[in-house]
């Protein structure tokens, strides 16, 4: 990776901070982006640079800082997201639209912002989900924009063959992340479970009954950043412990 840069969004914990540090470690200039500055800043080797990816303007600023700071973009992951679950009966429109404003919409701002850099190469990966794939009970609003997220990849890998960029999807199982943890805490409020009985119920639903690591996932994306995976594009690819 020495000589690229990459722009991770959501860089500064769990899945973005693990794809960070390994994109890091294999030579690449990365800039990592959310919205608390503090912690990015604890993230060593990488440039900070405080985005809402759910505002177009912030997006469009906050790339030209990264330019600034480590030249054009050649790796783009729009990695940034939001879990929440409700019935439908219980999401409201605003729920809704913040689901698809930070999942969707960061997505598809963070990609047009840097792909204009990605003129002979490029790799655009989207942190999606397993619920990109299938449907996720009680949790409508963010299955539709986790599917979302494929399908704007496998759209613009169409739009973009032969050019030397490659646009894929990551749909990782439940990964031991803070998201996880937040997870635990409301199903502890919720029902009255003990915290490893609630943990328990994500652990389940990964097929091989563990928790996937944020590393397992960031292994993936610095495959598909090398030219090994050149030729895999317009790809949503599982790591969640076995086939759904």
């Amino acid at each position: 990776m020495s000589g690229r840069h990459a722009i991770i969004t959501g860089g500064g914990t769990g899945i973005g901070r693990a794809i960070a540090l390994a994109l890091r470690d294999a030579g690449a200039e990365v800039t990592i982006t959310g919205r608390r500055g503090a912690i990015l800043r604890e993230v060593p080797g990488c440039t900070p640079v405080v985005m809402d990816v759910a505002d177009e303007r912030s997006v469009i600023d906050g790339v030209k800082a990264a330019r600034d700071a480590n030249g054009p973009v050649d790796i783009c992951v729009a990695n940034a997201g939001v879990a929440e679950g409700a019935s439908l009966a219980r999401t409201d429109a605003a729920m809704w639209r913040r689901i698809m404003a930070i999942n969707l919409d960061g997505c598809y701002h963070i990609t047009r912002a840097c792909l204009p850099d990605m003129t002979e190469w490029g790799r655009v990966i989207a942190v999606s989900s397993i619920a990109g794939l299938k449907g996720l009970k009680g949790a409508a609003a963010y299955t539709a924009s986790k599917h979302g997220m494929i399908g704007l990849m496998r759209g613009l890998a169409a739009d973009h063959l032969g050019r030397g960029v490659t646009f894929n999807a990551l749909c990782p199982g439940y990964v031991d992340t803070d998201i996880v943890t937040d997870n635990t805490a409301r199903i502890m409020a919720r029902t009255g479970m003990s915290e490893a009985d609630a943990r328990n119920i994500m652990v389940g639903q990964n097929p091989h009954h563990r928790l996937v690591d944020a590393e397992e996932v960031a292994g993936a994306a610095l495959y598909l950043c090398s030219d090994a995976a050149r030729s895999v594009n317009g790809q949503a690819i599982q790591i969640a412990g076995g086939e759904f």
